[in-house]
This record gives structure tokens, sequence and C-alpha cells, in this order.
């Protein structure tokens, strides 16, 4: 019998990463899903971190689940970004005012029995270039009736429900929970990605999809995701996964400069840079005064990003060539790494990355 996590500083958090440790190492070689890391997680009581205590979970604040969040990631990036899609999905549902919704769905996202992923980019960053939403919902006398898909959806051909948003001919929009089991909704197979592959991260698909008022969780409204708490995969959470894998690269390099005095000054000097940035991820995640904002996790994504590059390709020059071999930790730590310059990467921020990258500014002061 597992002991339920109930804190960032509870022993079992480590016991869960000590297994997790040793289960992706071979995850990406067919990229299977991640169902004994998913399970393990619920049996740790993990699920119950993102949901309220008033709905039979442990309710987290922000800052301690970021912190659960940083150790579970520097274990394994696969399943803590899947973790984020759930976390996400989780507010989502909590948070709305379908009473029997949120009544059907909870319990079995508290033991991690039914799960539940975002489908929401679409609404945002992805895909707002073409000429008509990628989703389109209409309204009839029973609800509404969904068409079109959504690209990018972690855990697709796995998930139970997706949280997917839709928009109307008004330019309104709605969010549900759609069982993925209803007629008309379709998962391809999932992308084969550079990395985190096992996410099964592809396309979900609505063809004349009939939804009710039973699984409606907002809207219509304008910008319905400003409704509630739930977020995607952006913000603090990309770059606390960042920084994770960045631990998990410095740990490694650290080891290596035990017996190579050369390695240590550039290792201390990152360390210093990754602690400085979880300090900061830290203040901001608690809301601390002059830490929070747009700004400021517009800044640490920033440096995140430019950290997690630099700490993973320093691993790599540590490991030398066994680090190149495809199934060594090192090269999946590179080829995960440039996860964080496409997923949920606003603009500004590659912007800020790519002059860096030219040698044209230094983002990391």
């Amino acid at each position: 019998m597992r002991q339920t996590i109930s804190t960032p500083d509870d022993p079992s958090l480590q016991e869960l990463c000590s297994e997790l440790l040793e289960l992706n190492g071979t995850m990406e070689d067919d990229a299977a899903w991640p169902a004994r890391q998913i399970r393990l997680c619920g049996e740790y009581g993990v699920f119950e971190w993102f949901i309220g205590v008033e709905h039979g979970g442990q309710g987290w604040s922000d800052a301690d689940t970021t912190r659960g969040y940083l150790v579970i990631s520097e274990a394994c990036l696969t399943t803590s970004f899947i973790l984020t899609q759930l976390t996400g999905a989780c507010r989502r549902i909590q948070d709305t005012e379908n009473e029997a919704l949120r009544h059907r769905l909870l319990p079995g996202l508290l033991t991690g029995r039914h799960l539940a992923t975002l489908g929401v980019s679409h609404l945002t960053t992805s895909r707002r270039h073409l000429s008509g939403p990628a989703m389109q919902a209409r309204q009839t006398d029973m609800g509404f009736v969904l068409d079109g898909f959504s690209a990018w959806v972690t855990g697709s051909t796995q998930a139970d429900s997706v949280v997917i948003g839709a928009e109307l001919p008004d330019g309104r929009q709605v969010l549900v929970a759609l069982p993925t089991d209803r007629d008309g909704v379709s998962r391809p197979a999932a992308a084969s990605l550079v990395a985190l592959s096992a996410s099964q991260t592809g396309p979900v698909r609505c063809d004349d999809v009939k939804i009710t008022t039973d699984d409606l969780l907002a809207g219509p409204v304008e910008d319905v995701l400003l409704k509630g708490s739930g977020g995607g995969a952006g913000g603090l959470q990309t770059s606390t996964l960042a920084l994770g894998l960045t631990r998990a690269a410095l740990r490694y390099t650290a080891g290596e400069a035990e017996r190579r005095p050369d390695l240590q000054v550039p290792v201390d000097a990152l360390r210093e840079e990754a602690e400085r940035l979880v300090v900061m991820l830290l203040s901001a995640a608690a809301g601390e005064p002059g830490s929070e904002g747009p700004s400021t996790v517009q800044a640490l994504r920033v440096r995140a990003n430019s950290l997690v590059l630099r700490a993973t390709q320093m691993s790599l020059a540590a490991a030398k060539g066994a680090g190149y071999a495809s199934r060594h930790p090192v090269g999946r730590w590179c080829r995960e790494a440039l996860f964080f310059l496409v997923w949920s990467c606003p603009q500004p921020v590659v912007e800020e990355n790519l002059r860096e990258l030219a040698g044209l500014a230094d983002a990391v002061e």
C-alpha cells in the first residue's frame, strides 16, 4: 500500500520519483503511453493535489503544486507534462457551474480512473491564422453541435474526456467536457515527435458531434478561457517543467564533475542560475508582491528556455560520444529541451530566444 503524498516535502514524493526514474529509460522507444506511470501517480494521490478539499481532493496551493511539478519533471518530463494537461482539465471541471457534470467526473479524476485532458490551444495561439475557427459550434435546441478539430491534445488517444473549446458564428465561445466515445469523435494516431512522443499528443476531430447542456462547462461567452482558473500548458507550468529538466541535466553533469574538475566551474554557474530562477518561479507561484503578472511570466519563460537548452547541451558535452546514443538519457534530455521552444511559446518569448541564439542579446540577464 503506497503512502499518499500530502505535501511537497513528503518522502513519498521521492519514492514516486524513484519509480518514475526507473521507468522512463525506454518509454520513447515505441512511443507507448506511460500507463504504469499514470497509475503510480493515482496510487500516490497526485491527482488529489489539483482538486479542492470541498470536492474530496487536497487542494494544494499553486506554490506547492509548482514544487511538486519541479520534482516530478526532474524524474520524468513526459509524466509531468501529461499532469499539466490533467491539472488544467481538473480545474475547469471543478470550477464549472454545472454541478451535475462536476459530480459525475470528479470522483474518477481524483483516483486517475477517469483521464481528462485539454484541447484549447486553438482558442489562443495555435491555428488562429486560419480564416475560420478550427473548432466550430452551432447552437441547437438541445445544446450545440461541434465540427472541426483540436490539433494538439495531449493523451488524445487515451483520455476519457477532453475539455475542448469551440467558437460560435457570432464569436462567442463554449467550453465543454467532451466524452471521447461520443458519436462523431475521432482520434487519429498521435504525432511522432522529436521527443515526448509517449505523451500521445495528437488531434481530436469532431464531425457533427452533438453536445447537450449536460456537457457544458462554460459559455457561450467571449474569451471563454478567461472564465475560471483552468489555464493551459503555458505560463508558469511550462517554465516549471523546463527547470525540472534543467535540474536533471545538471545532476548528471555534477556527477561527472566529481572526477573531472574542468566541469566544476560551468556546473556551478548554471546551478546558481537555476536556483535563482527557481526562487523567482516559486515567488511568482505564491503571488508574492512584485513577482506576479504577465511580465514576470514572460521573463521566466525566456530565461528558463535559455537555461534548459544550455544545461542539456552541457550534459551532452560532458557525456561525450556515449550521450549521443539515442537511448542515453542525455541525448533524450537534449531532444526534450527543444520542446520548450514550441509548446505554448508566446511570440515575444520566441523573439527573445531567437535574439539570444543569433548573438544579438543576452536573454538570461
